[in-house]
């Protein structure tokens, strides 16, 4: 790529006053200013040789001259004499002509600041081309990550770096009808082809695992509905089991008790004394050696809920004998409502996916399998594939966080006690993040369990190479402790102030104004910042190979089809049924 070239006849202005950050540039010739427009690249000779300074317009001005104001009747417009033409510059970085055995680089570092009367000119025709492939990380990757075209430049294609944009985490936002799934399956369909890929997308309407969203590299799980309970089940099939013994002992009791209830205190003693003993059991019946003395409540080791549930409804029932006649034992009758409850949890299909499970899945080995289909890269996963697409759509509302929660806790669990030599990075792309990483929870709750998971994700995954991919249409109500973790958004159009607002407070604020075209982004265009794009950049995302399910239904159209098709019928029974058919 050749250097960098900016003739002096082709100078814009010249730098009038210098402030840290921010230039004001006079610009000599209307046609000149014409030209310019905001948030476009402009290049300042730097005082030191072969640099460039890198800004951005942030404002275009036309002043009166104070010798020249219009008194009196010289008050209309025809007679308004202009005489200053000025440009509001943030600057952002600095261009070289050589750095080592490099050409043209770019960095986000200001070493000098512009003398007053250098010149500035604008980055246009072939040197915004030759600009934008200069901050792109192409070269430094065999298989780049090709996110779309600049909207500034469309010959240019925008690359990202990979290993920046999930290393200290991403966030994904825009508004319903955005382009935002697009973003999504255009990023999942390139990961899906490097050979040891490994990324999980919790898919929570269903619109990425469907017939359409198949690729080499994806493979479809989903989590068991009732009509697959009792039938032969396996992880090769993409059925997929969360058996009640990987909860920890807070989040057992977050689902099963009602902390008003006087006798709670001894309902979650007695629960985890049992179940502490089931565990045990289980491991005395399979004549373990190598993990009894070293369990905890926490251990996920299989237990049988029934054996649980009949020891509580013993103790509850529970007579003994007095001085003169049997009386009640300690705990009789202060346990039938967590009792109640815990039944009702184990007979619910609904929640078969995490009670009603076989004798696979209560073996020693079953959690290897489950980890292994979850966490293996594209190589050495059994169906090679390394993105994996778990369909959460069929799961009720009230535990959808605990149990994405669960997944995402064990993934995180399993990675830290890899070996540092090891342990493969994944990815967790939370789709419709607002659900399950609230801003906002009760204290105690089963959502207030699934955040704490993600919080220590955000704060503590990188050590162990576990990455957020965070995806949302309402990022103001997404956690914002696991936001300030996040150094990589990509945010398409977004409407609502405080949305707008989040972005905003991301930035330096000599580039805050880049905030100021959210609302009017077209559809498909995202402006990207952080770590992974080398300076803050309005980008048009490519159209994805393979597509989700979310297109925007045309309202207006469909109503205006006599031929369309219902069927009300199909639906009603697949609701009953709690399947999609």
């Amino acid at each position: 790529m050749a250097i960098f070239t900016f003739k002096d006849n082709s100078s814009i202005g010249t730098v009038f006053s210098v402030d840290t950050a921010t230039l004001i540039i006079k610009v000599d010739e209307l046609e000149k200013l014409r030209k310019l427009q905001v948030n476009h690249l402009v290049a300042i000779q730097s005082s030191k040789a072969g640099q460039h300074l890198i800004g951005i317009i942030n404002r275009i001005t036309r002043k009166a001259s104070d010798n020249e104001q219009p008194t009196g009747d010289d008050l209309g417009l025809n007679n308004f004499l202009f005489t200053e033409n000025i440009l509001k510059v943030n600057l952002i970085g600095t261009l070289l002509n050589k750095h080592g055995e490099k050409e043209n680089v770019f960095k986000r570092t200001l070493d000098t600041v512009p003398e007053i009367e250098a010149k500035c000119f604008p980055i246009d025709g072939e040197n915004i081309t030759k600009f934008m492939q200069t901050i792109s990380s192409k070269e430094n990757y065999e298989i780049p990550l090709s996110i779309g075209k600049y909207s500034i430049d469309e010959n240019a294609d925008a690359y990202l770096d990979g290993d920046k944009l999930f290393q200290r985490h991403a966030v994904i936002v825009g508004s319903t009808g955005s382009g935002k799934s697009w973003c999504v399956a255009r990023t999942i369909e390139q990961i899906a082809k490097l050979p040891m890929a490994n990324g999980i997308l919790f898919d929570i309407h269903g619109e990425y695992s469907g017939e359409h969203f198949k690729a080499d590299g994806i493979q479809h799980l989903k989590v068991a509905n009732p009509s697959d309970l009792g039938k032969t089940r396996n992880l090769e099939k993409g059925v997929l089991m969360i058996p009640y013994w990987l909860l920890t002992y807070e989040e057992m009791l977050a689902m099963l008790l009602d902390r008003s209830d006087s006798n709670a205190p001894n309902q979650a003693m007695l629960f985890s004394k049992t179940v502490f003993t089931e565990k045990q059991k289980y491991l005395d019946d399979i004549k373990d050696t190598s993990f009894k003395d070293s369990i905890t409540i926490d251990s996920p080791v299989p237990y049988r809920i029934e054996n649980v549930l009949n020891e509580l409804k013993r103790l509850d029932e529970e007579m003994v004998a007095g001085a003169r006649s049997e009386k009640q034992g300690p705990f009789f009758g202060k346990l039938t409502r967590f009792v109640q409850r815990l039944e009702a949890k184990s007979q619910d299909k609904r929640l078969g996916f995490l009670f009603q499970v076989s004798d696979d899945e209560l073996h020693i080995d079953w959690m290897n399998k489950f980890c292994s289909s979850l966490m293996e890269g594209t190589e050495i996963n059994g169906n090679k594939s390394g993105v994996k697409v778990i369909d959460f759509s069929e799961v009720p509302s009230d535990v959808l966080p605990l149990v994405i929660g669960l997944v995402a806790r064990i993934i995180f669990s399993v990675q830290q006690w890899t070996t540092k030599e090891m342990q493969h990075p994944i990815c967790l792309f939370c789709d419709e993040a607002h659900l399950y990483i609230p801003e906002r929870t009760n204290q105690d709750s089963a959502s207030e369990l699934s955040l704490k998971s993600f919080e220590r994700i955000a704060k503590e995954g990188r050590k162990y190479g576990v990455s957020l991919a965070v995806i949302s249409q309402r990022p103001a109500e997404v956690n914002r402790t696991v936001l300030s973790q996040c150094n990589n958004f990509i945010s398409l159009r977004l409407s609502n102030a405080e949305d707008q607002a989040v972005v905003k407070r991301l930035l330096p604020d000599n580039l805050s104004g880049l905030t100021e075209v959210l609302p009017i982004l077209d559809i498909g265009e995202a402006l990207i910042v952080g770590d992974a794009s080398l300076l803050p950049t309005r980008v048009l995302i490519s159209e994805p190979t393979i597509k989700p399910d979310s297109a925007t239904i045309k309202f207006w159209k469909e109503w205006s089809n006599k031929e369309a098709k219902q069927d009300i019928h199909r639906a009603v029974e697949g609701l009953r049924k709690q399947s999609k058919l």
